[in-house]
């Protein structure tokens, strides 16, 4: 695949940031489970019941990208997750009303879709950069669905037409 020093090292980066997200969407599907049962406001639950089984998709698509570059998944270890995660887990232990907990983890895991969001959109520039539009385009895929969740997260904190936002009630 190279083409020249430079090129090579760009690619590695791109293989290094490739295993940083693989690991972090490792991590956010294992606590999945245990955020999902702490959380008590249905509508929350059932978006994030919906990202869940999405993530799980978006793992399967990084190892499909794996594959076809016949590159290794493991390797690295997504250190940035696991500290966004671990804030999830001192929520879940401190003693709050359960609308200002559910709160605290939209808030928190906004923060787990941001670190989403911005390695892919730097790994899609970056399968642009190497000529690797299927890769590109798979990356742009992902990219869109966490920029959804995010703004489901948004919604559901803020409220809309038909619903109060959580934070609206955690305020009362």
């Amino acid at each position: 695949m190279a083409k020249n020093p430079t090129h090579q090292q760009f690619y590695d980066l791109f293989i290094e940031n490739l295993q940083d997200i693989y690991s972090a969407e490792d991590q956010y599907i294992e606590a999945m489970p245990t955020l999902l049962s702490a959380i008590s406001t249905k509508e929350l639950r059932e978006k994030l019941q919906t990202h869940f089984e999405e993530t799980k998709k978006q793992k399967e698509r990084l190892i499909n990208i794996f594959n076809e570059l016949n590159e290794t998944s493991t390797g690295r270890y997504c250190e940035g997750m696991s500290g966004l995660l671990k804030d999830c887990d001192n929520i879940l232990k401190e003693d709050m009303p359960e609308i200002v907990k559910d709160a605290a983890l939209i808030s928190a895991l906004q923060k787990c879709e941001h670190y989403e969001i911005a390695t892919y959109g730097a790994l899609r520039t970056f399968a642009k950069h190497l000529g690797l539009p299927k890769v590109q385009h798979i990356l742009q895929d992902i990219l869109n669905e966490e920029w959804n969740t995010d703004k489901n997260l948004t919604t559901i904190a803020e409220g809309g037409w038909f619903t109060t936002g959580i934070n609206v009630e955690a305020a009362k």
